[in-house]
Order: C-alpha cells, then structure tokens, then sequence
C-alpha cells in the first residue's frame, strides 16, 4: 500500500509483519503505553500480531508499506521486534519499485515475488541499530500535568529544580515519580520530547537550524546538534537535506 495522507489507524494488528517505509513527513506508533516516532526516511518492521495504533502525522507524509508472510520469521530476532531504522539507499529503492502493485496480493505464482522475497531476507543485514526516539505515556494525572506543563514550555530552561518548585515536590519524589511511571529519568524524557518537537519542525518548517534549537530550549547549537545526533545518528542540517 502506498498513500499520501494524515490519519489516525486505531488499534489494530495483522497476521502479517508489517514494512513500512516514511517517505516523507513523520509517522507515530503507539504500542502499549509507548509512542516510537518515525521521521522521513525511516522504516519501521512491526512483527505479525502485534497490537499498535499508527498515526500519520502531517498532511506530506507518503507512507509505503508491505505484509510479508511470518512462516518464517523464527530465523531471525529481527522479524520478532517492532523496530525503527534509518532506510538505506538499497531499502528505499526496493520498497519505491514495489509501488506498480499497489494494492496487489503477489503470492508464490506471481514473477514479482522472488523479489519481495529478497527485500524481507536484507532486512535484519540493513537494520543493525535501532532508532531511540521512543516517548512513554501514563494515566497518572499528576505525572500528565507536568508533561503538558514541559510540552507547552518546550523552550525555556528546565531543570528537576525548577519543576519541584513549579509544582510543589520535592526533588527526590520528583525523580522518582518519572522513573515510577515513565521508567525514564526526567532529564532523558525532557531530552526526548525536546528531540521529537525539532524533528517537526525540521520537518513541517523552513526556520534556521539555530532557531529551532533556540525554540525547543537549547541555548547552544553544538550541545543542539550533538543531541539530535545521537537520536538520528545524523547532524540536524544533514537530516533536513535528506
């Protein structure tokens, strides 16, 4: 399937793994209590039977994605984990090539399914480290209004200091309330919501690389792209030419 949209998927899960390749814009995969986020020129592999709810984030999106058999996922970890990956130039011309089927079961009888084939058994070879942007959600209502408080301030200074004193916690319980429901320090989930909120920008803007960094709280660039770095494991200029 091959569709330029914004939508939301609900929960849902297939009896085939799932290949999914993010052209353009940015995609979200909610599994359980955890969102992974999936930017342009990304692919994710989501395993046979796994529950997950996809959303298409912003209107230039192109999603193109492929159900592959499970018969034999059992010979590699790979096809047993949900996964994020940068996409290599290999991956990404094999999945655009299978836009001429779009919509088409190619089974066994078809000339097009060695290729396919060949596509799923490169995967694990071309899929060695995962992407790290993963951003965990609870039901506890104290913990969601200091989410909403840091999303909304996104750009100024924070630190576990000044969040005890915003909302009256100690620091200690603070720390502890984060690991309890989020099972990530704050100082990691402010880093991560900080990440995900330049990789939009990058994305749906033309703002200078300074300012988004300067918009999302940081008041170095280096500190900024060093950051972003290793979420990406590429710099913020080289991930906008892309």
């Amino acid at each position: 399937m091959h569709e330029k949209s914004e939508k939301l998927i609900p929960l849902h899960r297939h009896n085939k793994g799932q290949l999914s390749y993010v052209e353009g814009g940015i995609a979200y995969i909610t599994v359980e209590s955890l969102t992974y986020i999936v930017p342009a020129r990304h692919y994710f592999w989501i395993p046979q039977g796994m529950p997950h709810i996809l959303r298409i984030g912003y209107k230039a999106t192109v999603l193109r994605s492929l159900y592959f058999y499970s018969h034999d996922d059992t010979r590699d970890p790979f096809y047993n984990r949900l996964g994020i990956y940068p996409a290599s130039e290999l991956v990404i011309q094999m999945i655009n090539y299978t836009e001429r089927w779009d919509g088409k079961h190619v089974d066994n009888t078809d000339p097009n399914f060695e290729f396919l084939v060949a596509l799923k058994k490169i995967l694990p070879e071309k899929s060695r480290k995962s992407l790290p942007i993963v951003l965990p959600a609870t039901n506890n209502e104290q913990m969601q209004d200091i989410i909403d408080y840091l999303e909304k301030n996104i750009g100024k200074r924070h630190t576990l200091t000044s969040i005890s004193k915003q909302f009256n916690i100690g620091e200690r319980s603070l720390s502890r309330l984060f690991q309890a429901n989020l099972k990530i320090s704050f100082l990691q989930f402010l880093k991560t919501i900080r990440m995900i909120k330049a990789i939009e920008m990058i994305l749906k803007t033309s703002k200078p690389i300074n300012e988004i960094a300067f918009a999302v709280g940081y008041s170095s660039i280096n500190s900024f792209s060093d950051t972003f770095r290793g979420f990406l494991h590429a710099r913020p200029s080289d991930f906008r030419k892309l």
